[in-house]
C-alpha cells in the first residue's frame, strides 16, 4: 500500500511539473506581449498598442493570469479614456481593479481606484467618488514600509503625490475649500519630506494650491502660487502636448487673479499667453492624429475582434495539441487517483458522520436562538402594553391632583396628602419612563429629539417634583447655574430630564437632613456649541468604593444601612449612565462613607439664535392663546371618566368651548353635526369606533381639520392601522401643559391661514 500511493504522488508531481512549465510559457509571453503594447502606446501607435492589450488580456483570461490581467486592462481603460469613451474605461479600471485584488498588489489596487475616481467624477455622487479616492490612499498606505509589496519607492511616492492632487481638485470643483485645503497640506507635507520630488507633479501642486486662493477670493496668494506653478517651466516646454494645456489653464487663471488685483496690464499680458499656448495646444498634430484616431476606433475596434477571435482560436490549438501530449499521463493518474479515493472513503464516512452530529447540534441551538428571540419579543410586547395601562390610569392621578392642588382652601393636612400623590405620581411615571428606556436600549432603537430647551426652567420643574420628598427626608436642595450658562440649548429634553431626575431621586434617598447641589458649570464655548458640566452633589451616607461599578448596573440597589429602607426598581442609574452615553459623555462619580456622593457628567450642546427665538415664540403664543381662547372650539374624544374630567378642567380653565365624547362614532356623529370644531384631540383606544378609523372617516369630509392624538402610547408604538391615518400632532399622557396649549395653537393657527 505505501509503495501504491508513493507511485500515485509521483505521477502527480510528474503531471504538475508539465502543467505548471506550460503556464509559464503562457504567462512569460503575456507578459512580453504587455510590455511590447506599452512601448506602442508611448509611441503613440494607439491603434496597435490596443491590438496588443486586447490580446493578452484574452490569454490571461483563459488561464486565469491576474497580473496580465491588470496590466492590460490599466493600459485598455487609458485608451479608451484618451478617445473619451468613458463607459468602456470604467469597465476596463474596474476589470484591472478586480485582478488587483485578486493578485492583492496593493500599488495596483490604488491606481485602479484613482483612475476610477477621475473616470467617475463628472457622472456619479459625490460620496461615491470620495470613497475611491479614500481607498486609493488606504491601499496606498497600507503596506508603505514593506517595500517587497511596491514596484517601486519612486513610484509610490508619485502615485501618492498624483492621488492628493486629484482629490483636491475635486473638493475645488465641488466648492469645498476647508476639505481642499487639507489634501493640500498633505502633498506639501509630502513633498517637503522626499528631495527628489517629480517636477510636473511640483508644478500642478503649486497650481492646485494657487486655484484654491483663487476660489477663496485670495488673489495676491493665488497668483504667487500660479506664478511658482510657471517657475517650473521654459519656453520650450510649451512644444509639449500636456505642458501646452496647462500652462494655458495656469496663465488664464493668473490673468483672472491680476485682474480682480486691479493690475490690468498683468492680466493683458498672462491673458495673451493664454492664448498663445492654447493655440499651440490645438495646432499640434497629435491633437490632430488623437482625433482621426477616434473616429477610425469603431472600425478598428471591429476588426481587431475578428483578428483577435482568429489568434485566439490559433493559440488555443497549440495548448491543445501540447496537452494531447500528455493525456495519457492524466488517463493513468486518474486511474492511480481511482484507488486513492477508495482508502480515503472510510476516513470520509466518519467524517460525514461527525457532520451528521454537528447538523443536528446546530438545528438545537438554532431552535434554541428562536427561542429566546421570541421570549425577547414577549417581554418588550408586555413592557409596552403594561406601561401604556399604567400611563391612561396615571394620567388621572397626575391630573386631578394638580387640579385639586390649585384649591386655595385646602387645610395642611389635606395638602400634604396630595403633594404626596402627586410625588408618587411622578415617580411613577419616571418608572415607567425608565422602563421604556431598556426596551429601547435592548432593541438598540435610540434617537435624540432635539429641540429648544430653556436649561433654568428644566431643572427647576425637575427639582420642584420632590418637594413632598425633600419634607419627608428633611432636604434642601440648591441650585447653582453659572452666569455664563446660556439661557437656551438645542438638547433632547425628555432625555436630560430623566438624567436629573434619576441622579436627583438617588441623592435624596441616601441622605437625611442634609443639603443637595444641582451645579451647571460652563466650561466653553466654541462657535455655536457650549461645553457644560452637570454635578448632582450631597453629602449623604456615601457610596463604597467596591460598589461604584455595580449601582450602574440594572436592577441593583445598595443595602448598606439596614435602618433606612431604600425604595425604587434599581433602574436609575443604570438608565441614567446610559442615557450620558447616548450624549456621547459617561457618568464620573467621587464618593466616600459618611461623606457623600458626587455624580457628574459633561455634555456639549449646540446653541444659536434661534434656539431663544423658539422658545420666545412657544410663550408668545401661549399667550395669544389665552387671548384668544374663547373663540375655539374643540371637539374630545375620549372614553376614560377620569381622563375627561382631567381634560375638560385643563380646558376650563383656559376658557376654551369644547364638546366631549365617548368613542369615535360618537365624534364622527359630533362632527357631522351643526357645530364648528376647529381642532379635535383623539384618544386611540376607544368602544365601538377606535381613533384611527374615526379619524380616517373625518379628514374624508375635512382633509384640513387638526386632528391630534391624545393618547398613552408612546409615539415609536403607534403601529400603522389599515386606515393609514395621519396625525396632525400627537400629545402623549399625561403631558406638559405649555406643550399641549403651544401644540392646540399651532394647529388651530396654521387650519386658519389654510
Amino acid at each position: 500500500m505505501f509503495y501504491l500511493m508513493k507511485a500515485v504522488l509521483q505521477s502527480l508531481l510528474l503531471l504538475f511539473t508539465i502543467l505548471v512549465q506550460s503556464q509559464t510559457e503562457i504567462t512569460i509571453k503575456i507578459d512580453s506581449l504587455n510590455n511590447a503594447g506599452s512601448r506602442l502606446y508611448k509611441k503613440n501607435k494607439i491603434i496597435t498598442a490596443f491590438h496588443q492589450f486586447n490580446l493578452t488580456k484574452r490569454l490571461s483570461d483563459s488561464i486565469n493570469y491576474n497580473k496580465g490581467k491588470t496590466i492590460s486592462n490599466f493600459n485598455l481603460g487609458n485608451i479608451y479614456a484618451l478617445m473619451r469613451e468613458r463607459a468602456s474605461a470604467e469597465e476596463s479600471y474596474t476589470a484591472m481593479l478586480n485582478a488587483a485584488l485578486a493578485n492583492q498588489d496593493d500599488y495596483l489596487i490604488a491606481k485602479a481606484y484613482l483612475n476610477l475616481a477621475i473616470i467617475k467624477k463628472r457622472d456619479e455622487a459625490t460620496e461615491t467618488v470620495i470613497k475611491l479616492f479614500n481607498k486609493a490612499i488606504f491601499h496606498i498606505n497600507k503596506n508603505y514600509f514593506l517595500q517587497a509589496s511596491w514596484h517601486n519607492s519612486k513610484g509610490s511616492n508619485n502615485l501618492i503625490v498624483k492621488t492628493y492632487i486629484n482629490f483636491a481638485n475635486f473638493y475645488l470643483e465641488n466648492n469645498d475649500l476647508e476639505n481642499a485645503r487639507v489634501k493640500i497640506l498633505k502633498v506639501e507635507d509630502i513633498l517637503a519630506n522626499n528631495s527628489k520630488n517629480n517636477i510636473n507633479q511640483v508644478a500642478s501642486f503649486h497650481n492646485t494650491y494657487g486655484a484654491y486662493f483663487f476660489k477663496g477670493k485670495l488673489y495676491n496668494l493665488a497668483a504667487q502660487k500660479f506664478n511658482k506653478a510657471l517657475s517650473y517651466f521654459n519656453v520650450e516646454d510649451c512644444l509639449e502636448h500636456t505642458n501646452c494645456l496647462f500652462l494655458s489653464r495656469i496663465h488664464e487663471k493668473l490673468s483672472l487673479s491680476y485682474s480682480a488685483l486691479g493690475s490690468k496690464d498683468m492680466a493683458y499680458k498672462n491673458l495673451l499667453k493664454y492664448y498663445r499656448h492654447k493655440e499651440a495646444y490645438l495646432n499640434k498634430e497629435k491633437v490632430k492624429q488623437i482625433i482621426i484616431e477616434k473616429s477610425r476606433f469603431s472600425v478598428e475596434n471591429y476588426k481587431n475582434k475578428v483578428l483577435l477571435a482568429n489568434n485566439e482560436k490559433l493559440y488555443q490549438e497549440q495548448i491543445a495539441q501540447k496537452i494531447k501530449s500528455i493525456n495519457f499521463v492524466i488517463v493513468w493518474a486518474l486511474l492511480l487517483l481511482i484507488v486513492c479515493l477508495v482508502v480515503l472513503f472510510r476516513s470520509y464516512t466518519s467524517k460525514r458522520q461527525l457532520t451528521n452530529v454537528l447538523k443536528t447540534q446546530n438545528k438545537k441551538l438554532e431552535l434554541a436562538k428562536n427561542e429566546a428571540l421570541k421570549s425577547s419579543e414577549m417581554k418588550s410586547n408586555f413592557i409596552s402594553n403594561v406601561s401604556h395601562e399604567l400611563r391612561t390610569p396615571l394620567y388621572g392621578v397626575v391630573g386631578l391632583t394638580s387640579i385639586m392642588l390649585e384649591n386655595n382652601s385646602l387645610e395642611d393636612r389635606d395638602a400634604k396628602y396630595l403633594k404626596s400623590l402627586k410625588y408618587s405620581g411622578d415617580y411613577l411615571l419616571n418608572l415607567i419612563n425608565d422602563i421604556l428606556q431598556v426596551g429601547k436600549i435592548e432593541s438598540e432603537n435610540q434617537e435624540l429629539n432635539i429641540t429648544p430647551v430653556c436649561l433654568k426652567k428644566l431643572i427647576e420643574n425637575v427639582t420642584d417634583s420632590f418637594d413632598y420628598s425633600l419634607e419627608e427626608s428633611n432636604n434642601k436642595i440648591h441650585i447653582v447655574i453659572d452666569k455664563e450658562v446660556p439661557d437656551s440649548i438645542l438638547c433632547d429634553k425628555l432625555r436630560l430630564t430623566q438624567v436629573l431626575f434619576n441622579l436627583l431621586g438617588n441623592s435624596i434617598k441616601f441622605t437625611q437632613n442634609g443639603n443637595i447641589y444641582v451645579k451647571v458649570i460652563f466650561q466653553k464655548l466654541e462657535g455655536s456649541c457650549v461645553f457644560l458640566r452637570f454635578e448632582v452633589n450631597d453629602n449623604g451616607y456615601g457610596i463604597a468604593k467596591e460598589k461604584q461599578i455595580s449601582i450602574f448596573e440594572n436592577f441593583t440597589q445598595l443595602s448598606e444601612n439596614a435602618n433606612t429602607n431604600y425604595q425604587g426598581a434599581g433602574l436609575g442609574l443604570s438608565i441614567a449612565s446610559q442615557i450620558v452615553n447616548l450624549f456621547g459623555s459617561k457618568i464620573e462619580l467621587e464618593s466616600q462613607v459618611g461623606q457623600g456622593s458626587t455624580f457628574a457628567f459633561n455634555v456639549r450642546f449646540n446653541v444659536h439664535a434661534q434656539a431663544v427665538s423658539q422658545i420666545s415664540q412657544v410663550k408668545s403664543e401661549n399667550t395669544s392663546l389665552l387671548e384668544a381662547s374663547t373663540d375655539i372650539n374643540i371637539l374630545v374624544a375620549e372614553d376614560n371618566k377620569i381622563n375627561q374630567i382631567v381634560t375638560s378642567n385643563l380646558l376650563k380653565k383656559q376658557n376654551i368651548s369644547f364638546t366631549l365624547v365617548e368613542n369615535g362614532q360618537e365624534a364622527l356623529n359630533a362632527f357631522k353635526g351643526d357645530n364648528f370644531y376647529d381642532l379635535i384631540l383623539m384618544d386611540i383606544n376607544m368602544p365601538i369606533m377606535n381613533g384611527y378609523e374615526a379619524a380616517f372617516r373625518i379628514k374624508a369630509i375635512d382633509k384640513n381639520i387638526p386632528i391630534v392624538a391624545l393618547t398613552a402610547s408612546n409615539p415609536d408604538e403607534l403601529t400603522a392601522s389599515k386606515f393609514d391615518v395621519k396625525f396632525d400632532d400627537i400629545i402623549i399622557k399625561p403631558f406638559d401643559n405649555d406643550l399641549f396649549f403651544c401644540k392646540i395653537n399651532r394647529l388651530v393657527r396654521k387650519a386658519e391661514i389654510v
